[in-house]
């Protein structure tokens, strides 16, 4: 019989990872926000900067999820690559490599979770499903570049 339990040590080290990566993901947000020029400028900081606020958001959540489960929540950060490249095309391409490395993490956590945590299953399948939109719309954002 498969061993129905989740391994608490493993979950709350896939959480740290989301939730240092997620704190990653609002510098990075907010100092592209902070690099965006030309005429579309307004638009895409305030895109920017909701993304940063949403990526503190899940950070929060992974935190919590990682107290819940009496594990410690990390106060790291997770590396983050400065390439200084700051056209919109470029910021945009960044942003959807980021987007699409957290879902890639959420996923992982799913894999871990799967059939032993419904609360957990659902917080990785809602997270991996607003991963997905945000990269689907940074791919359309992307398509006047191509």
């Amino acid at each position: 019989m498969e061993n129905l339990q989740i391994k608490s040590n493993k979950v709350c080290n896939i959480l740290n990872e989301i939730m240092e990566y997620e704190l990653a993901g609002v510098v990075r947000y907010t100092h592209s926000s902070m690099m965006v020029s030309g005429p579309y400028r307004l638009p895409i900081v305030s895109f920017l900067k909701e993304q940063a606020s949403e990526s503190l958001l899940h950070a929060q959540q992974a935190g919590e999820k990682i107290a819940g489960l009496n594990g410690h929540p990390s106060q790291k950060i997770a590396k983050i690559e400065e390439t200084n490249r700051h056209s919109i095309k470029d910021i945009l391409e960044e942003s959807l490599e980021h987007e699409l490395h957290a879902l890639n993490l959420y996923k992982k956590l799913l894999s871990l979770v799967e059939n032993k945590s419904i609360y957990l299953e659902e917080y990785a399948r809602a997270q991996i499903s607003e991963e997905e939109q945000h990269s689907l719309e940074l791919k359309i954002m992307l398509k006047d570049f191509s």
